[in-house]
């Protein structure tokens, strides 16, 4: 059986969040290879020292190293935005497959950078839009492709946090150039809305940074230089009009992500609080809004079983799982790398509207 052998380049919350999902894939699905942790490249010779126990062969604070290593199979990439595009760009050259982090990169050179060296590059590869890979959002791409909605006339995402909104709160690397809030929760909802319902047209938006001013980790005031909240109104190119509201400083908030979708046939609801259920009206029945469970029902998997509830981890368990078939069956992946350029071109179009208070193409 064959044994796929991954290098992880990061080890913060989320690259924990992908060693666990690698880890336990083989309880989740019947699998027809294996997988092995084999090596890990980490910022700080502290950060390795922590993840000796957690059964990686290698370790390097080096990602070349890591990447031209040929035990290595797969490449994950799941550093801070900023620092995607260079070991992107040298699994790339080795033409190794990559699951990375979302978003791919942070601006329009950068795009540029990674779409020069897609014709030559053949590997499976795939972003983490890993909220794609939940029960209640697959069920939602069913009922769109079987036209459940008729003509998509108009939709609403939200996704809310409240962490930003403690004002003594030091500043993180998500509150540094480069990233920011659309970054973030906003590339997710971008996705979310372009898998569902097609490619945007145009954009309009604005943006807010609630405190010009945050503390260090040492606790001397520094500048903010990216939003904390974001609103933003989009037309797609099949005519449907909406909108996508992200905060992290939004009171009372945990990790909240809702969508609505309307059209001529019905209404499709989720939020995020409430993961078991996907909220569906039929226009054709007339009867309300009815609760569909979706709770852990994938194809592929029984385990735990079909009724338990779900949670966050799941979603990056099944998006792993489905990359590695691909890689297993020499076959694409989606979201690849080519979705997640188009989502921060959708990005830049946004902060290109602010500037000039225009609505924006995207291209």
């Amino acid at each position: 059986m064959r044994t796929y052998r991954i290098g992880l380049i990061g080890f913060g919350l989320i690259g924990k969040v992908h060693a666990y999902a690698y880890s336990v894939l083989k309880y989740y699905y019947d699998l027809p290879f294996q997988v092995e942790l084999y090596g890990l490249c980490a910022r700080t010779p502290e950060t390795l020292a922590r993840a000796r126990d957690h059964g990686f062969q290698f370790l390097t604070t080096d990602f070349r190293e890591l990447i031209g290593r040929p035990e290595v199979d797969i490449i994950d990439i799941c550093t801070p935005n900023t620092a995607h595009l260079k070991p992107l760009l040298e699994a790339m050259k080795l033409n190794k497959p990559v699951y990375c982090e979302k978003p791919v990169v942070t601006s329009l050179e950068e795009v540029a950078a990674v779409e020069k060296k897609l014709p030559d590059y053949t590997a499976t590869n795939q972003v983490t839009f890993h909220n794609r890979f939940f029960p209640a959002m697959l069920k939602t791409k069913e009922l769109l492709e079987n036209d459940f909605l008729g003509t998509p006339i108009s939709f609403r995402f939200t996704y809310y946090h409240s962490g930003s909104l403690d004002p003594h709160k030091p500043l993180g690397w998500k509150q540094q150039k480069g990233a920011g809030l659309l970054l973030d929760l906003g590339s997710h909802a971008i996705d979310l809305l372009f898998w569902f319902l097609g490619r945007l047209e145009k954009v309009v938006g604005c943006s807010r940074i609630l405190y010009p001013c945050r503390p260090d980790r040492n606790g001397q005031k520094v500048s903010v230089e990216v939003e904390d909240y974001a609103l933003m109104l989009a037309r797609l190119k099949n005519g449907a009009t909406g909108s996508i509201e992200v905060s992290k400083v939004a009171a009372g908030s945990e990790d909240d992500l809702g969508y609505e979708l309307y059209g001529t046939g019905g209404a499709i609801r989720y939020r995020s609080m409430e993961p078991n259920f996907l909220q569906v009206f039929d226009a054709r029945s007339g009867e309300g809004f009815t609760a569909w469970p979706t709770v852990q029902r994938y194809r592929e998997s029984s385990f735990p079983g079909p009724k338990f509830s779900i949670g966050w981890v799941r979603g990056h368990i099944h998006a792993i799982y489905c990359f590695l078939r691909a890689v297993h069956q020499g076959q694409p992946a989606s979201p690849s790398l080519s979705e997640g350029l188009y989502n921060t071109r959708v990005i830049e179009a946004v902060k290109r509207s602010e500037q000039t208070g225009r609505w924006e193409p995207v291209v």
